[in-house]
């Protein structure tokens, strides 16, 4: 029997679930997929305490919320993992959140069934430029520089999110814009030992390491923490409710012409966001081509952006890949077997939301924070031997710390590519798609459409 048939005939035995999901051909186990989903729901399970909380402000129930998140998180998830097999969970985006809640509702008065609307028209139009290929041509258009930038950006916004969670880092009412928090809270040093103890695991190759950490924290938050508290196992949703968003979306007061161009400013900000996110996991989880490019990109791109057609019709705020996925393929997450759990937990977690208020911000930070430090390693991957690009790519990974948001970096890191290839007399070297893609983001700041 020649390799190729012994291979052939390796696979066929497979179980069915590993064949499925290419577990052991990505270089992956089950047992590690297993981790790598629990561990990258655990890290985002935050988001049903946050977007309900933050839309509420606006005249949301909590309640209704609360299941809206849920089923958005596992509609994104249960597609990324079952159609594009990616190691990458979907659920609302943070972002996103805040701009429907304080700009769309509160800022301009937009009423809940029409801002419902307008996300339901985002997704439409999202997907439509996912499936013609034109968020792909984007992808390939975007500099080797940039996308690495993207993700040593991602990295230090992870940190910043994380140790900001944590009252580790705060905000500054004078001079620079942040300080240092009190050091001797519990969160901060529960958070810092956390972190310690997550890179020595890790060091010493512990499966799970990461999760061991998270629970451990909880646990400790349990036991010694008077704000951690156990407040129940089962709560029953109530899908039916009066107060039920699902199905509540108004698409005709959202063509209004008033509306419409918040809705192409929510897909703007959305593709380059989110497609930035799927970059810097999909490399951080090593599922690039020998191009550069992602496996079953297509897919992916597609997944998020039809999850936020979902979140407008069940009454949630847009979708997104979370950043926070990088916590799984840093546990060792490759297949979308990782993806399809987190789907199956947040499913669960309409049952047992008592439990989300078991994870305080202290047991998921060290994680967030490790992986930031992890995706700081894209600096190594910068040629500083084409120094245009290379600092094209630092400029986009400042400014995405900087300003807290991932579109201005990558604006502010293609017009310091195009502008630097022209006054280093290396205009050749750009791309018709890089030129078109920098007017594109030049227009969308200067016009005032951005978030």
């Amino acid at each position: 029997m020649t390799s190729k048939q012994t291979t052939k005939a390796t696979a066929a035995s497979a179980p069915f679930i590993d064949r499925y999901f290419n577990i052991s051909a990505r270089g992956s186990t089950l047992k590690q997929e297993l981790i790598a989903g629990l561990t990258t729901f655990l890290a985002m399970v935050y988001s049903v305490i946050v977007v309900p909380n933050m839309l509420s402000t606006a005249g949301f129930d909590p309640e209704a919320v609360f299941i809206s998140t849920c089923l958005i998180a596992a509609f994104g998830s249960l597609l990324m993992g079952l159609w594009a097999n990616l190691p990458m969970a979907i659920g609302c985006a943070i972002s996103l959140t805040a701009f429907t809640a304080f700009s769309m509702v509160l800022g301009q008065g937009i009423s809940i069934p029409v801002t419902l609307g307008a996300i339901f028209l985002m997704g439409l139009i999202f997907t439509f430029v996912s499936v013609t290929g034109i968020r792909q041509w984007v992808l390939t258009n975007l500099p080797k520089g940039i996308a690495h930038g993207t993700g040593i950006g991602i990295g230090l916004f992870l940190l910043l999110i994380a140790t900001n969670s944590v009252q580790l880092i705060v905000s500054n009412n004078a001079g620079l814009p942040v300080k240092l928090g009190d050091i001797n809270s519990l969160p901060v040093i529960a958070t810092i030992i956390g972190l310690a103890a997550t890179i020595g695991l890790e060091r010493r190759g512990i499966p799970g390491g990461i999760l061991l950490v998270i629970i451990g924290l909880s646990l400790f938050g349990l036991l010694f923490d008077p704000n951690v508290t156990y407040q129940g196992l089962f709560a029953l949703p109530d899908l039916m409710s009066d107060k039920s968003l699902i199905g509540q979306l108004d698409i005709m007061g959202a063509l209004n012409p008033v509306v419409l161009p918040i809705v192409l400013a929510l897909v703007m900000t959305a593709i380059f966001d989110a497609t930035g996110t799927i970059r810097a996991v999909a490399g951080q989880a090593e599922l690039l081509d020998d191009k550069g490019n992602i496996i079953s990109g297509g897919k992916a791109l597609t997944s998020d952006s039809v999850s936020s057609i979902f979140a407008g019709a069940v009454g949630g705020a847009p979708a997104a890949v979370y950043i926070e996925s990088a916590a799984g393929t840093a546990a060792g997450g490759k297949t979308g077997l990782t993806a399809t759990i987190v789907g199956v937990l947040f499913l669960l977690m309409m049952f047992l939301a008592p439990l989300s208020y078991l994870v305080p911000a202290y047991a998921t930070a060290p994680a967030l924070m490790y992986v930031g430090l992890l995706m700081l390693s894209n600096v190594s991957k910068l040629d500083f031997d084409d120094k245009v690009d290379a600092m094209a790519g630092l400029t986009c990974a400042i400014f995405i710390i900087l300003s807290c948001n991932i579109v201005t970096g990558i604006m502010l890191g293609f017009v310091t590519l195009v502008i630097g290839r022209i006054c280093s007399g290396e205009w050749r070297k750009l791309r018709v798609g890089v030129i078109a893609i920098t007017l594109g983001l030049v227009v969308f700041y200067m016009g005032g459409w951005a978030i």
